[in-house]
């Protein structure tokens, strides 16, 4: 490269939970650039999961926690060429990588379910997170089987 890579920037923590993965999440929601409809879809949605949880000793942002943690993959296939062959490569993930790639996935999946509002969406897609089961945890299973049935391939790895 010949450009020195970026500085990673701060991010401020949320107003209500303090917390900067929420800030984190709220900035990869937002469309537009929209960041207090985005930081009200998610309290919202928060403020549902509060009311349909069963489990009583966890709060509503541990819960979150949890799902994300549900969502979030352990390693990955990334193509790389070898005498003019193609060969995905199953490798590890880096810790931001990780969380980075939940996230997309948790909003991307809650997007495209079929209730009425935004956070209504994202409330049951990290109910569902949580409990192991939902479009963004079989995404996970489903890279997790691809990079086993590719494991035979992880001595190309540079």
């Amino acid at each position: 490269m010949r450009k020195k890579q970026a500085k990673k920037r701060p991010l401020l923590p949320d107003p209500k939970f303090n917390d900067q993965l929420v800030t984190r999440f709220v900035n990869m929601m937002m469309w537009d650039g929209k960041k207090s409809t985005a930081f009200k879809i998610f309290y919202d949605a928060i403020a549902i999961v509060e009311e349909k949880k069963t489990d009583e000793e966890k709060t509503a942002l541990e819960i979150w926690k949890d799902a994300l943690s549900n969502v979030m993959p352990h390693v990955e296939v990334r193509s790389r060429r070898v005498g003019g062959a193609t060969f995905q490569i199953p490798m590890q993930i880096r810790p931001d990588r990780k969380i980075s790639t939940a996230m997309k996935w948790l909003i991307s999946f809650a997007r495209k379910r079929n209730e009425k509002s935004m956070a209504l969406k994202l409330a049951s897609e990290v109910l569902a997170a949580a409990k192991e089961e939902g479009a963004a945890v079989k995404k996970r299973t489903d890279t997790h089987k691809m990079a086993e049935a590719n494991k035979a391939f992880s001595h190309f790895r540079f």
